[in-house]
């Protein structure tokens, strides 16, 4: 290894904003079943796809519709 490198002509990484965050979160088993299934259908793992899916909702700026009744 050497004692010094020279990063003076470095470029930034363009997906460092894009980084994914890893959070713990409590999902009902068959919404992870119905995930997993469509994991094996389409060939993309079910967290990417659990993440897609969230990323088109907050992109399109879908609202939850609760009907307490």
């Amino acid at each position: 290894m050497r004692e010094q490198y020279d990063f003076s002509e470095s470029v930034s990484n363009p997906y460092a904003k894009k980084l994914k965050k890893q959070i713990t979160i409590r999902l009902d088993q068959d919404v992870i079943e119905y995930f997993k299934q469509l994991s094996e259908q389409n060939g993309i793992p079910y967290q990417n796809l659990i993440n897609l899916y969230l990323k088109d909702c907050a992109n399109s700026h879908k609202e939850l519709k609760l009907d307490w009744k």
